[in-house]
């Protein structure tokens, strides 16, 4: 990749991200479109958030993605906020407009893109939604300001609980046409019949990821049925436990990569105006 004098830099923030494959995927694709642009990746602790973000604008840089512990602590060092991101208080994605910086969250619309590549809408669909943390946050908002009818969601009644009714009660403001319940996960009888009378149902937990490969959220197969869409997020294995168990059950299915590669993609877009080549991204950083 040559750099020059007017070479744009790009980044990711937050730590660890060492690990990451950000610089490999945004680099391709500046490349791919003749854009004179580089990307690479600043471990960045919370308490030196605003210090990142002030490197933004110092550097006159068009963005940048934020991971964890930053996607909240960056913030209060933003001009404005999306909708998506200003109900949930997540930022993953900063664009610099011409000197304001704009923080957008783009895990739900990753989670939306996902399932539109699969022709399935969210608009007008019941979502039976397992837990409520950040990724479950990011795509309740996305769905419920795209139309979804209703988002039953079902968390651990924990210390969490009070924090995930909080997080709920802003979205319900951003989207009032939405009606938004949470239940305890553990109510497998509510569980069922919500289960039952929806069109979509998602695991955002860390139930089918490492050290829980083995493990599902549902663990009676005759809640599948074959017009169910069945999503996760975790992407580490891209095959849970619990998409296997729908596709052996003839449900439509999108995994966790999927929807991090869109979720990239759309940030891509943010930045560029461009269409990431999703597919040919995922065979290069995941064959």
């Amino acid at each position: 990749m040559h750099i020059s004098g007017t070479t744009t830099l790009l980044g990711l923030i937050g730590t660890p991200v060492a690990h990451s494959k950000s610089p490999a995927m945004y680099n391709h694709c500046f490349q791919k479109f003749g854009l004179d642009w580089a990307y690479l990746a600043f471990d960045v602790p919370a308490e030196q958030a605003g210090a990142a973000v002030e490197a933004i604008r110092t550097l006159h840089m068009r963005g940048a993605n934020v991971t964890m512990p930053c996607k909240n602590a960056v913030i209060p060092y933003l001009d404005r906020l999306t909708p998506a991101a200003a109900a949930i208080q997540a930022v993953n994605t900063i664009v610099n407009e011409d000197g304001c910086l704009v923080g957008h969250n783009t895990d739900g619309c990753g989670y939306t893109q996902n399932l539109r590549r699969s022709g399935v809408e969210v608009a007008g669909k019941k979502i039976v939604l397992l837990g409520g943390g950040g990724a479950a946050s990011a795509i309740a908002i996305q769905a419920a300001l795209e139309g979804a009818a209703e988002i039953s969601v079902f968390n651990l009644k924990d210390a969490f609980w009070p924090r995930v009714e909080q997080n709920l009660a802003a979205i319900a403001k951003a989207a009032p046409g939405c009606a938004i319940t949470l239940h305890d996960l553990e109510d497998r009888a509510e569980l069922k019949d919500a289960i039952a009378r929806c069109d979509i149902l998602s695991n955002a937990t860390r139930v089918g990821m490492a050290p829980y490969e083995d493990q599902s959220n549902i663990t009676d197969l005759t809640w599948f049925r074959p017009d169910l869409v069945v999503t996760d997020v975790v992407y580490a294995p891209p095959a849970t436990k619990m998409l296997r168990q729908a596709r052996q059950a003839g449900c439509k299915t999108c995994d966790g990569l999927g929807m991090l590669l869109c979720q990239g993609a759309e940030a891509f877009r943010l930045y560029s105006g461009l269409d990431m080549p999703v597919e040919e991204i995922r065979a290069l950083l995941y064959a």
